[in-house]
């Protein structure tokens, strides 16, 4: 199901506190760590396609995949508008996607992989890149951890009052089904006496270190590091974001187009 349908007209401007200069920083020293500096590198869950232009920025051939046409319908215009004619951006769900050949590398962050609804959904997402790496390529991923759904999150309500835009968001973690459920509520400004309110829920499931150790080993790729976020610290289950990186390994009739 598509979450942001209401939500994607006012992403970008939501999200302004995100410091995404630096996870773009974050995310290509992590390429480049790997000797990936250039070349084809596509983006699951991308979005509106700020991380999709902040590594085009920084020298990739970009490819965004996402499953929201009206994220995706941004994007396109975020692109002209900011001298990035050359991404591609394709709309397919992350657990079916295609594309026409291999990549030197794959990213999925802003916490994608927490809204497919279970493990075997995420290792499937992993097979995939392990398919679509060429020999030896990268895929990075985060997560948010189920410490931080229940410990941080929790029940909390965030509400905030904005010139053309309101909203309220209201968490809950369901603990036996280890679900997050967000209900957000927007409040859009049609004109100087009227707000049109929509009311949207997505779901996240929590995740721990070994739930993705188990996922990279039953995809067959290599599990290389799990990071803390931004940081190049050990992950551990007291994390709240943690970056993952996996290598691509060869299997049987693989095809390096």
């Amino acid at each position: 199901m598509d979450a942001y349908t209401s939500f994607a007209q006012v992403y970008d401007e939501l999200m302004d506190n995100i410091p995404y200069d630096e996870w773009i920083s974050y995310i290509t020293s992590l390429l480049h760590e790997y000797n990936i500096t250039e070349g084809l590198v596509a983006e699951l869950g991308c979005g509106t396609g700020t991380i999709t232009e902040g590594l085009a920025a920084a020298g990739y051939d970009m490819i965004g995949i996402d499953v929201s046409s009206d994220m995706l319908e941004i994007a396109n215009e975020k692109k002209i508008a900011n001298g990035f004619s050359s991404i591609m951006y394709l709309q397919q769900d992350m657990c079916s996607f295609e594309l026409y050949g291999t990549v030197n590398a794959i990213v999925c962050v802003c916490d994608s992989i927490n809204y497919l609804s279970n493990t075997d959904q995420i290792t499937t997402v992993f097979s995939l890149a392990n398919n679509y790496l060429e020999a030896g390529g990268i895929f990075i991923c985060d997560f948010k951890t189920k410490h931080y759904f229940r410990d941080v999150v929790a029940d909390s309500v965030i509400a905030e009052d904005r010139d053309d835009v309101s909203f309220i968001w209201d968490n809950y973690y369901d603990e036996e089904q280890n679900v997050n459920e967000l209900a957000l509520s927007l409040f859009l400004k049609e004109n100087d006496d009227l707000y049109r309110k929509t009311q949207e829920f997505h779901y996240q499931i929590g995740l721990t270190c070994e739930d993705m150790i188990r996922c990279v080993e039953q995809a067959g790729m290599e599990l290389l590091a799990m990071y803390d976020a931004f940081t190049h610290t050990p992950a551990t289950d007291d994390s709240e974001r943690v970056y993952v990186i996996a290598r691509e390994k060869h299997h049987e009739g693989k095809l390096y187009i």
